[in-house]
């Protein structure tokens, strides 16, 4: 049985990872950590938990933490640099769902994230934990930074084509939305609902935080720099990421869908959909799935592509999950087979 600890369980990636868990066979969490709400019940702070988990929240520096097999840091970015080291050395495995570790370009992170990395030597060790391009290096990993939301669905969505070399690499457009849940549950005054219920916009089309992650991540798939352009939007809606794709076909004559169909086959959470299908957020909301299609407007050498995901499960819980069963050596599919909630 492995034995978790959850630091910072007080967010929608947390809750998310205790729903995923209690029905984890071979799982047990036996910490949940918070500064502000130590000593109150879980299923106090989240009822749908009740009967589920039958913890308090602890505090971070008196928490078994050192006594767990794994850790999962579900906290704000700049957190994790500042414990793993002593968790890694006191033998427990770690997966990290913020960004501590995501960039291997330390000017890249200051950029981005406002700080010095705290713990530059062990972003060298940190693999990204994207099992459908990492598999081999997750299952051997102490460490593990788990992907954003966002450059989950886009890498999943163009890595057939750039392994293949069918598109130009300069030219990628990536038009992202996300429901309201992927800002976090912290009190943001554009997620609140007179701000983002019935409206739609775009947000950070400058630049925004994740297109650095997945940069790096195509860039490993072609060996050279490739040319994106991302905007995210946000979108009146709890759940979900939609991400439209595009790129200019090299070899207009080839069989896209046979290329989808054979770089996913083997992979339990990601589903190629029939010629012409439109994935919708709905189908994968609380299921550990990403659902892709590609269409060729008017047969021409556009391709685009459709990714869709749950931002809290495959974009982030779902996927931590995943690659802890890996990590070791389980089933990856264990706790992590539940359809996805319709209507």
């Amino acid at each position: 049985m492995i034995r978790i600890a959850i630091v910072g369980g007080t967010g929608y990636t947390g809750v998310e990872l205790l729903r995923l868990l209690a029905s984890h066979p071979d799982a047990r969490v036996v910490a949940v950590t918070s500064r502000g709400e130590a000593g109150r019940r879980v299923d106090d702070m989240f009822p749908s938990l009740r009967g589920i988990v039958d913890l308090e929240y602890c505090d971070p520096v008196s928490s078994p933490l050192q006594d767990c097999d794994l850790v999962f840091f579900a906290t704000p970015n700049g957190t994790a640099m500042h414990q793993a080291k002593a968790l890694l050395d006191g033998g427990a495995k770690v997966v990290d769902l913020a960004a501590d570790f995501r960039l291997k370009d330390l000017d890249q992170w200051q950029r981005w994230y406002g700080m010095p990395h705290a713990a530059p030597e062990l972003v060298e060790e940190a693999v990204y934990g994207l099992p459908e391009l990492n598999r081999p290096a997750i299952r051997e990993a102490r460490l593990v930074a788990n992907p954003g939301c966002y450059p989950t669905a886009v890498l999943l969505g163009f890595l057939p084509l750039l392994e293949n070399d069918l598109v130009d690499s300069q030219g990628l457009i990536a038009d992202a939305k996300s429901g309201v849940s992927g800002a976090g549950r912290k009190a943001v005054l554009a997620t609140q609902l007179c701000e983002a219920g019935d409206n739609f916009m775009a947000y950070s089309v400058a630049g925004h935080r994740h297109e650095a992650e997945i940069v790096q991540g195509l860039s490993s798939v072609t060996g050279h720099d490739i040319g994106l352009t991302f905007v995210p939007h946000l979108v009146p809606m709890l759940r979900g990421i939609y991400a439209t794709l595009y790129a200019r076909l090299k070899r207009p004559d080839v069989d896209l869908q046979e290329v989808y169909e054979r770089r996913y086959r083997e992979e339990p959470f990601v589903d190629v959909m029939l010629p012409g299908s439109h994935p919708d957020t709905r189908s994968v909301r609380g299921a550990n799935v990403c659902r892709l299609a590609w269409h060729r407007p008017g047969g021409g050498d556009t391709v685009v592509v459709l990714s869709v995901e749950d931002n809290l499960v495959k974009g982030a819980a779902g996927q931590a999950v995943q690659n802890m069963n890996i990590m070791f050596g389980l089933d990856e599919r264990l706790g992590l087979t539940q359809t996805a909630l319709v209507p």
